[in-house]
């Protein structure tokens, strides 16, 4: 399959990892679906409806319209959705995706989903808006429905870092930064369920050794369904780098932080300080 895509997207169909995990969700979501018919195992797609939303390329579309009967892509920025229509257009396999111009912050649907695709994702969920859209969504899903990512885990860690600036450490650098003590899993989503955009907690970390304390690295994972978690690849959830309060600490010291922010606000969002 050609795709049609902008320099970014280009960058998002090259990772491999994560278009694979999807994909494999997908599949997982078919196997425990279908009904094979005579018990001869023959193929059929399955008669059920699937929203993707942010579609971007459509490849994510691409995957699910092997197994389903009505796919729905959505995606705000014209010049994605565009090229994406462009790539399927001629390809009468791929007659059963519908490609709208939509914002799934105010777009309205006539029908409720059996499966909902959003891969709109980012470290801690803060950047992108997949905590608002499907908050929106939950009306749209059939009782039974469900939605790929299934959830999403974040961890923490205390770090010894470079620079004063909140920064990504993603694929195209690696930032100095040393790991000082243990990690610890201070949120859990379950995207079926409504979850508040504002966000709030206190860690404690116990100090591994002699050093200077000064951020926090934040590592996101993926639970693209009850049987597969994805950790960060190329192009999704980068861990993120955040500056505190510069401080010495010491081996068995126990550090305790707030952590702020507003999911799907923005980095400008996050507050962080240590608590003495």
């Amino acid at each position: 399959m050609k795709f049609y895509t902008t320099p970014y997207h280009h960058n998002l169909l090259k990772d491999d990892e994560r278009l694979s995990v999807f994909n494999e969700a997908i599949v997982d979501y078919y196997k425990r679906n279908i009904n094979l018919d005579n018990g001869k195992g023959n193929f059929k797609k399955l008669e059920k409806t699937v929203f993707d939303i942010g579609c971007g390329t459509g490849v994510l579309s691409f995957f699910a319209s092997k197994y389903f009967h009505r796919i729905i892509a959505i995606d705000k920025d014209v010049k994605i959705l565009n090229y994406a229509k462009k790539s399927f257009e001629k390809n009468k396999n791929f007659n059963n995706i519908t490609f709208y111009l939509e914002d799934a912050l105010s777009c309205s649907f006539n029908e409720k989903a059996d499966l909902i695709i959003c891969e709109m994702l980012d470290t801690a969920l803060i950047e992108e808006e997949e905590i608002l859209v499907l908050n929106k969504l939950h009306k749209y899903l059939k009782n039974n429905g469900e939605i790929i990512p299934k959830g999403f885990i974040n961890i923490v860690e205390p770090v010894f870092m470079e620079g004063t600036n909140i920064q990504y450490d993603n694929y195209l650098k690696t930032l100095n930064h040393q790991i000082l003590g243990n990690f610890v899993k201070y949120s859990e989503f379950d995207f079926s369920k409504w979850i508040k955009q504002d966000f709030e907690t206190t860690v404690e970390f116990e100090i591994a050794k002699d050093s200077r304390l000064n951020g926090i690295k934040i590592t996101s994972f993926t639970k693209l369904n009850q049987n597969f978690i994805c950790g960060p690849t190329p192009m999704m959830n980068s861990p993120l780098l955040i500056p505190i309060d510069d401080k010495n600490v010491v081996k068995g010291e126990k550090i305790k932080i707030s952590l702020k922010y507003l999911m799907g606000g923005g980095l400008q969002t996050i507050k962080t300080a240590i608590i003495k």
